[in-house]
């Protein structure tokens, strides 16, 4: 069956879905630049071609991801609602008890980048910007009278603090901390953070 000509926009996303899947099931240092063309069915010289080294193929896979993540993010602090219940789905969805896929792909890249700057500077730049949205509408909240927070910016550093280390736990050690409590932990600690004890 002839393949669909696709433009090189289309190509190029095709190409870094498949490595993000590549990745995900082999991990950055055992992927090649095979792997994700055969998944394609395409040759190596055409992945190549789009981003002449797998550091490159890598880094731009990363990005891809984290865009399509911050997009997920903006979508849910967009929503016309309190800031509270716009700062609670978005939590429940980021935790790694939540809806939020690809937490092994992130515990990849987190590992890769203390070595490979390219990959360090998507990684570091989905971090501030993930902080900079939630303390965004941290401080929407204590506008309107919400919740109390102080500190909006430390208080969203706490938070994904917190997140990314249950997502370790749960990602690489199943069973280390019952989703459930996770949940659990999360919750009390957005509560005290926002000084909505009791509340």
């Amino acid at each position: 069956m002839a393949r669909v000509r696709l433009s090189v926009a289309e190509r190029r996303e095709e190409m870094l879905r498949a490595a993000i899947g590549q990745i995900e099931a082999r991990g950055v240092a055992a992927v090649r630049i095979a792997d994700v063309a055969s998944a394609l069915g395409v040759s190596n010289a055409l992945v190549l071609y789009h981003f002449s080294t797998k550091e490159k193929l890598v880094a731009a896979a990363f990005a891809y991801a984290a865009e399509d993540d911050l997009a997920r993010l903006r979508a849910l602090l967009d929503r016309r609602t309190s800031a509270l219940r716009r700062l609670r789905a978005a939590v429940r969805w980021y935790a790694p008890t939540g809806q939020a896929k690809g937490w092994r792909l992130w515990i990849e890249g987190w590992a890769v980048s203390l070595r490979e700057p390219s990959l360090r500077a998507v990684t570091r730049d989905l971090d501030q910007r993930w902080k900079a949205a939630l303390a965004e509408v941290i401080a929407e909240g204590v506008a309107a009278g919400e919740f109390t927070c102080p500190d909006p910016a430390g208080t969203a550093l706490r938070l994904t603090a917190l997140l990314d280390g249950l997502a370790v736990q749960l990602t690489s050690y199943p069973g280390a901390v019952p989703r459930a409590r996770a949940q659990e932990w999360v919750n009390d600690a957005l509560a005290r953070e926002l000084g909505l004890r009791g509340r």
